[in-house]
């Protein structure tokens, strides 16, 4: 999808209604391989290779932050020749891709457990999140090594080391120990590959969410199909547990 195009449909969006915060889980790679005959690593070469357009065009619509769901703390229990593809493939599209995320201004953040990732994909993220940390244009998320539990465990246990009194834990206190602080709540989760389900993907933060599955698997998922995520999100009406408001 060109850029003419995808400025002609920004008109149909209402600028004052783009959410802010869009989560992705990024599912179907293994499945778009398996219907071409071709391995899953090929998959996930083709699911990070269309990374590039869908931050393109979240950018273009007004996205601010997107917080993408590269790796879970359960993908561990996959095949580890796929598991090392994984991390290898994370480190040298990192590297293909930082000149252009840079001169973009794409802030890049990382998200989960990175301890247990090897020492070289470690630097490699440290460093990408150190050159790109003033940038504004687009906040990145990548969560890798991420788990919505293990994410909330790790800021009651902050919060236990930080001497806090029990009286004093409440959601705002939860919320500023969470990966995610400072950020605001994803507005709008979105599930590729046609499953109808979280995944253990920031539990704590997409309480009031609105999530848009599509059976498009993530390779094929492009700037339309963003831009029609974008459009049903729009067309809801968020409530927050309230009522409407009396026309």
């Amino acid at each position: 999808m060109d850029t003419e195009p995808r400025n002609k449909q920004l008109g149909d969006l209402d600028p004052a209604r783009i959410p802010a915060h869009v989560g992705i889980i990024m599912d179907g790679n293994g499945r778009w391989a398996q219907a071409r005959g071709l391995s899953r690593s090929a998959g996930h070469r083709a699911g990070t290779e269309n990374l590039r357009r869908v931050l393109q065009a979240a950018g273009e619509y007004g996205v601010r932050i997107l917080t993408l769901y590269a790796f879970s703390t359960e993908n561990w229990t996959r095949p580890r020749p796929e598991v090392l593809a994984l991390m290898v493939l994370a480190r040298t599209a990192l590297a293909r891709e930082i000149d252009e995320l840079d001169r973009r201004g794409v802030q890049i953040r990382i998200i989960g457990r990175r301890e247990a990732l090897d020492a070289t994909l470690r630097q490699a993220l440290a460093a990408a999140e150190e050159r790109t940390r003033a940038n504004r244009a687009l906040t990145v998320n990548i969560a890798l090594n991420y788990g919505g539990r293990a994410d909330i465990v790790d800021a009651v246990r902050a919060l236990i080391a930080s001497g806090v009194r029990p009286e004093d834990v409440d959601e705002e206190a939860i919320g500023r120990h969470l990966s995610t602080e400072g950020q605001p709540d994803p507005d709008l989760i979105i599930r590729t590959a046609g499953e109808m389900r979280l995944s253990n993907f920031l539990l704590w933060q997409a309480a009031y969410a609105e999530f848009y599955a599509t059976p498009i698997l993530w390779p094929d998922f492009g700037p339309e199909d963003l831009y029609q995520a974008l459009l049903a999100y729009q067309a809801r009406r968020r409530r927050f547990g309230g009522l409407d408001k009396p026309a």
